[in-house]
């Protein structure tokens, strides 16, 4: 593999700017060094962030200065530990809901019944589910073992041989714009510090954050087949309830439609939530893309419908 995978870099990002609880030792028992190490790389900054972010958006600096120096603890949250499942829960949602009502909106522009929705919808649903889910699994525990063994070997290398790696990263500094002096220096006080300078030559030289043993593949695997089956069932409830509510074919679709979208703006205002963007735009852009899945999936099925002169339910 090649020694800077970029892509995996950024993708772990995400989940390592969301850590900061404190969890449970904070103000009630003095940390061990390396316990109080974990719970700074997990919390980050001292700061409130949430301010910080309020004032970078309409460019106060006084805001921002506030936000800095107001040190908040237990009650800051970048996404806490349920951040680490954000992506998971948003496009495992995502792709369950787009999906099905793709099924739903192939059903409806081939003219087929009711009980072929159904049972197309669910098939779809477990399906996909379980293959989204086994996916994020597999994917994640890939990750995670390949980000540990570069993790252990760039350990090995720095035990063995502390200067090549000084003198790697004073090179990388030096490219970047320092002074051969100044980046001898800041290496130097760095690599006092082991744990750290090994973490910062995770970022630097491979583009990749440092393993977090209490990341778990397996719950991401749920979490993307939970929210696969939970959000993808929703296209789906008129047509469930149709037995009781009596409402026709077409009462059933734009019941399915309305409830559809409103549930994909929800999804992309969420996503905007933990990623700082504009709640207005995610959830339209949400919006468009399950849309323009739906209506190629109902326009392609109509069309093969009327070319084959019609298609039987049954």
């Amino acid at each position: 593999r090649s020694r800077s995978p970029r892509g995996r870099g950024a993708k772990k990002g995400m989940r390592w700017q969301g850590r900061i609880s404190l969890g449970p030792h904070a103000g009630a028992h003095p940390l061990s060094p390396a316990m109080a190490e974990s719970e700074i790389r997990q919390r980050g900054p001292g700061r409130d962030l949430n301010a910080a972010r309020a004032a970078f958006d309409v460019g106060d600096v006084d805001a921002s200065r506030q936000a800095h120096e107001a040190k908040i603890h237990s009650t800051e949250q970048h996404a806490g530990e349920s951040g680490k499942y954000v992506k998971s829960l948003v496009f495992g949602g995502l792709d369950g809901i787009i999906t099905t009502f793709a099924v739903v909106a192939a059903s409806v522009g081939g003219s087929l019944s009711t009980d072929v929705i159904l049972l197309m919808g669910f098939a779809n649903l477990i399906a996909d589910g379980l293959s989204m889910g086994f996916g994020d699994y597999l994917s994640s525990q890939a990750e995670f073992e390949y980000t540990r063994a570069e993790h252990k070997r760039e350990k090995w290398e720095l035990d063995n041989y502390p200067e090549g790696e000084k003198q790697e990263m004073v090179e990388l500094y030096v490219a970047r714009g320092m002074t051969q002096a100044d980046a001898e220096s800041v290496i130097e006080v760095m690599s006092k510090y082991k744990n750290f300078f090994l973490d910062v030559m995770m970022v630097e030289e491979l583009g990749l954050m440092p393993p977090d043993e209490s990341d778990s593949p397996a719950k991401n695997g749920m979490v993307t087949f939970v929210a696969f089956v939970v959000f993808g069932f929703i296209p789906l409830m008129s047509y469930v309830l149709a037995g009781a509510t009596g409402a026709s074919d077409v009462a059933n679709f734009v019941a399915a439609c309305v409830l559809t979208a409103c549930t994909m703006l929800a999804l992309g205002a969420a996503k905007a939530k933990f990623t700082n963007q504009s709640m207005v735009k995610s959830a339209l852009l949400m919006l468009l893309n399950g849309g323009m899945a739906a209506v190629a999936a109902y326009l392609v099925s109509w069309g093969i419908a009327e070319a084959m002169g019609g298609v039987s339910a049954t």
